[in-house]
């Protein structure tokens, strides 16, 4: 180890209990790392390093004791700016909305504090949680740590930036067309959306999951030990279930049937750099005594114009509800897509999201001739981090997400693992997708490909000052 940061959330809770390292250490190595770092990312908001140091004291002084108050005692955290944290205001990415103190912790906020965890700031998103970018009306410009020029996606993004830049082990997202994995795959992290339902959320929606955003397979897997206790306000909500979200070896692929999709059907081609990665990753997985077999794409046009129908006319209803003034402080990308929303008539509304279950039903039908699928997590390796997306267009808003969304409207466990760098160093992602409620099997499938791979060395690192 060359510094605390280099440890698992698994690895640093075996040190607290072996008195080799104690939480306020190494919430001290955090916070310098967010002093160095931070002016050049921006991944965080709500920052409170006061007050992680009184929490990161006293864990210490029960590590001491041998008394641990639950099993992330004194392990650093954030939760994305869209789960609400009490007496924190949710401001949703945007300029547009009134600052007012949550009155209670959201469902994946309160697990964290039950079980310990110094929970010491919020993670950026774009207005509405509506963009894969760090660009927003309310924060400030978030940024890659690769290469701070680019972009780090979203709409978790500061999440997968926090990840990748060593802001502490454990960090949590929301994805409901892929804001979980989409930062993870261009930010090499790893990050895990599971079956809907599997960690309760408030407010709930279609599609919409909270998820891991971490360096490695087992600190997510620590994770969802905590994330995925029961909440009676996610309606939608899986019955409580015993899974040992630990027992991630031993995993063995022969005889597995698994489909390569590297056509999603619409939306971005497929660059040559991210398809090399993701078709060397899949072999490995034939090697290992899978099947290998190339699947057509699940999703058409028709789903993916029907999906932004509905979404527009959702979102340009919740704008109505703005004076005018407020409306016009929201992020003009944004805005723009929206206002589109007004010529949606309810009828083209509804088609649109029909256009879900069309694609729930594609999902589960390639599911009867396949046990998991892999693909490319995003087409493409990159894009500016001033762009609100990689078209960078308003008309073409969802052309980068045609390989993650089906999967949150099938319900089904999808994860982003890295697989490989471009010539130019920067990180893509496979994506892994199994059946619904077969989380634990994507967990163990990408901490196999994990074995294979290799650790990350090469996590970034803040410039000299």
């Amino acid at each position: 180890m060359t510094s605390p940061l280099d440890l698992s959330a698994v690895d640093l809770l075996d040190a607290y209990a072996a008195r080799r390292l104690s939480p306020l250490d190494y919430w001290d190595a955090v916070e310098q790392r967010v002093d160095a770092f931070e002016p050049a990312i921006a991944a965080l908001w709500a920052y409170d390093p006061e007050t992680a140091r009184r929490e990161a004291e006293a864990s210490t002084r029960r590590w001491a004791k041998g008394a641990p108050n639950g099993r992330l005692d004194g392990v650093p955290a954030t939760v994305k700016e869209l789960i609400a944290t009490k007496g924190c205001p949710v401001p949703l990415g945007t300029r547009a909305t009134r600052l007012v103190p949550a009155e209670a912790d959201a469902p994946a906020a309160a697990r964290l504090r039950e079980d310990g965890a110094i929970l010491f700031a919020k993670t950026t998103c774009p207005d509405y949680g509506m963009l894969s970018s760090g660009l927003s009306s309310f924060h400030r410009l978030s940024r890659n740590p690769w290469n701070t020029a680019m972009n780090p996606g979203g709409s978790s993004a500061g999440a997968g930036a926090a990840a990748a830049a060593g802001y502490g082990p454990l960090h949590v997202g929301t994805d409901i067309g892929g804001s979980v994995r989409l930062p993870a795959g261009w930010t090499g992290t790893f990050g895990f959306k599971p079956s809907q339902g599997r960690i309760p959320v408030d407010p709930y929606y279609v599609g919409r999951c909270a998820g891991p955003m971490t360096r490695t397979v087992a600190d997510a897997a620590l994770l969802m030990e905590t994330l995925a206790r029961p909440d009676w306000r996610d309606g939608t909500s899986l019955p409580p279930q015993e899974i040992d979200w630990m027992a991630l070896d031993g995993l063995d692929v022969a005889g597995l049937r698994i489909g390569l999709m590297l056509d999603a059907g619409c939306g971005l081609p497929v660059e040559d750099a991210v398809r090399r990665a993701v078709v060397a990753a899949a072999k490995r997985f034939e090697a290992a005594g899978a099947t290998l077999v190339e699947v057509p794409p699940v999703l058409t046009r028709a789903m993916l114009d029907g999906l932004d129908d509905f979404w527009r006319a959702r979102f340009w209803g919740e704008m109505l509800k703005l004076d005018e003034a407020r409306r016009a402080t929201i992020l003009p990308y944004i805005l723009d897509w929206a206002k589109a929303g007004d010529a949606v008539s309810g009828v083209a509304a509804i088609a649109g999201f029909d256009q879900t279950m069309a694609m729930r039903r594609a999902c589960g039908t390639l599911f009867q001739s396949v046990d998991a699928v892999l693909s490319p997590t995003n087409p493409i390796v990159s894009y500016p981090a001033d762009w609100a997306s990689p078209t960078n267009d308003p008309a073409r808003p969802f052309e980068h997400i045609a390989f993650t969304v089906p999967w949150n409207m099938s319900d089904q466990p999808a994860a982003s693992i890295n697989c490989g760098f471009s010539p130019d160093g920067f990180p893509i992602g496979l994506q892994i997708v199994g059946p619904r409620f077969a989380d634990l099997t994507i967990l163990r499938l990408s901490r196999l490909y994990e074995t294979w791979r290799g650790p990350i060395t090469s996590w970034p690192e803040p410039a000299a000052a």
